[in-house]
């Protein structure tokens, strides 16, 4: 079976995170899409530190599609630099993570 990620955005509202995640649902890149209520991100950029709300998507999708999931984050994303980090999923269960590579399989063509 494929390798199961949760790939964490932060994005600089609701609304432009589920725009993502629908992107990437939609594009077979993600077999879900969770947006997370708003987070406070404190952080520093260009020397400074900065203090935000954002929202946090989580992705779930394949170590196969990552690449091609990072790419339409980075196109669609508002950020200069967007925050697109991959963590594995080490375990859970079973069907889920099944159901997680078949739904980011991409389609064949007949």
């Amino acid at each position: 079976m494929s390798e199961v990620l949760i790939v964490y955005v932060t994005a600089a509202d609701a609304d432009e995170a589920t725009r993502l995640g629908e992107a990437a649902v939609e594009a077979r890149l993600a077999a879900c899409a969770n947006v997370v209520a708003p987070v406070h991100s404190i952080y520093r950029w260009k020397g400074a530190v900065h203090r935000d709300t954002e929202h946090l998507l989580l992705l779930k999708t394949t170590r196969e599609r990552l690449d091609a999931l990072v790419a339409l984050v980075r196109s669609r994303h508002s950020y200069e630099t967007p925050e697109i980090i991959a963590v594995a999923a080490v375990g859970g269960s079973e069907a889920y993570l099944r159901w997680v590579a078949d739904e980011t399989a991409p389609e064949e063509t007949p």
